[in-house]
C-alpha cells in the first residue's frame, strides 16, 4: 500500500474527539493495517500499524 499518495483512504475520527486539537484520524488498510494521521495536518505524516499492533493498542485504552 503506498501511503504517500493517501487520496484514496477513507478517514474517520473517533466521535470521542469532541471538539480539542488532539485528534487524530484512521483509515483502513488492506489485511488489517491502520493507517494513522494528523487531523490538522492532513497532508502531513502517516503512521501505518499492523492489525495486531492497532488491536494492542486499542486495547490498552
Amino acid at each position: 500500500m503506498d501511503l504517500t499518495r493517501p487520496y484514496h483512504l477513507i478517514w474517520r475520527k473517533s466521535s470521542l474527539s469532541g471538539s480539542g486539537d488532539n485528534c487524530v484520524e484512521v483509515a483502513a488498510l488492506p489485511g488489517g493495517s491502520q493507517a494513522v494521521r494528523d487531523s490538522k495536518d492532513t497532508g502531513g505524516p502517516i503512521l501505518k500499524f499492523s492489525s495486531g499492533e492497532w488491536t494492542a493498542f486499542a486495547r490498552a485504552r
